[in-house]
């Protein structure tokens, strides 16, 4: 599945639906406006503003910086065009959306280009520098769904993306100011910052750039200590006029190999609707394959990864990176520990990983549960 297949880029200009709950979060602040160019808003404003946004074409330049301290195989790096390369080094990015059916994001390497673009229920992954391009056309069924999987690398492709995935984590424990902030693509912006009040979270701070005319996020840095953020995207260029449909048209280039792919089944019920303890017996093997421990900003995630995911083929140079990791022994078993910026992963000899942008202490006790 390609990014606009799951997450049409309508995702990148929503705001969280979660943000209601800051309701009960203390210590808001009047907001102070970069260059004081604009009216003071509280921080409370802000969110409803965030909320109530309604962006429905722009095109712009993002560059994503992570620097989360991975360092194993096929991880990618400052340079690289291919999407899962997100999760590392420094990426430029160019988005264009128009409607919530015409959506386009390039990946500009130092040598290479990819590009998703969706065109109604086209949808087109082209490669530049492997000269392979895939069309997949959306079912009916695809078309009605509004979000529906995950994005590939799923780390924030923008601003929006980002500022979602953080506030969707706030809660009581977190402490919800503001500061004053530069221009951030020439526009003057409202600047919400985000404490976490949770001693096991590795996360510090956020902080999160506002459009002050168009109420969407421009910037989000998420800082875990050093002077430098984990992880920063950022617009350095933004246009609120609609992009010309030319955008999101696309012919493969001659030389180009295009593979069609087929579009996902259409489901529909078959036989009789499950009785309740079947429903059970669901419910519980899926929980046993993964589960959610904690809440907020000490969330963990537990999966029991499939038999051969870390062995043969293309996964030996990962496997051997995985190895050279610090081994641990607790009660729950064994395992390998990366400790990364802002983040910790555990994969346990039993075949189980758990990640979190936590301190290794609060895996374990999930790991243990």
């Amino acid at each position: 599945m390609s990014i606009f297949d799951s997450r049409p880029a309508l995702r990148w200009l929503a705001p969280a639906a979660a943000l209601l709950v800051v309701g009960g979060t203390g210590g808001i602040m009047a907001a102070t406006a970069s260059a004081d160019t604009l009216p003071p808003r509280s921080a409370e404003q802000l969110l409803v503003d965030l909320q109530q946004t309604n962006v429905d074409a722009m095109s712009g330049t993002v560059v994503q910086t992570s620097n989360l301290g991975i360092d194993l195989p096929g991880m990618g790096s400052s340079g690289d065009a291919s999407l899962t390369s997100l999760i590392s080094g420094t990426h430029t990015l160019d988005v264009w959306y128009s409607g919530s059916d015409k959506a386009r994001l390039r990946v500009q390497g130092s040598l290479d280009e990819t590009d998703v673009i969706r065109n109604g229920a086209n949808v087109w992954t082209w490669s530049y520098k492997g000269k392979t391009a895939t069309r997949r056309t959306m079912s009916a069924q695809e078309m009605a769904k509004p979000d529906v999987g995950k994005a590939p690398a799923d780390l924030p492709k923008t601003p929006q993306e980002a500022a979602q995935k953080v506030l969707s984590a706030l809660e009581p424990t977190t402490k919800v100011s503001t500061a004053t902030a530069p221009d951030v693509a020439g526009r003057p912006v409202y600047e919400l910052v985000l404490e976490p009040q949770d001693a096991g979270s590795l996360v510090h701070e956020v902080r999160i750039a506002i459009d002050g005319d168009k109420h969407i996020p421009l910037r989000v840095d998420v800082l875990t200590g050093s002077k430098e953020p984990a992880f920063e995207v950022a617009y350095t260029a933004v246009n609120f006029n609609r992009p010309d449909d030319t955008e999101f048209d696309f012919k493969a280039p001659p030389g180009t190999k295009v593979t069609e792919a087929k579009p996902q089944q259409e489901t529909k019920p078959a036989g009789p609707a499950p009785t309740q303890k079947e429903l059970d017996a669901r419910k519980q093997s899926a929980q046993e394959d993964t589960k959610v421990v904690g809440k907020g900003w000490s969330t963990v995630v537990v999966t029991k990864l499939p038999a051969d995911a870390t062995t043969g083929g293309q996964s030996d140079q990962l496997a051997q990176a995985l190895r050279s990791l610090p081994q641990v022994r607790k009660s729950w078993g064994s395992g390998r520990v990366l400790s990364g910026n802002g983040f910790s992963a555990v994969l346990t000899d039993d075949g189980r990983l758990a990640v979190g942008s936590v301190t290794p202490a609060v895996l374990f006790d999930a790991l243990a549960k």
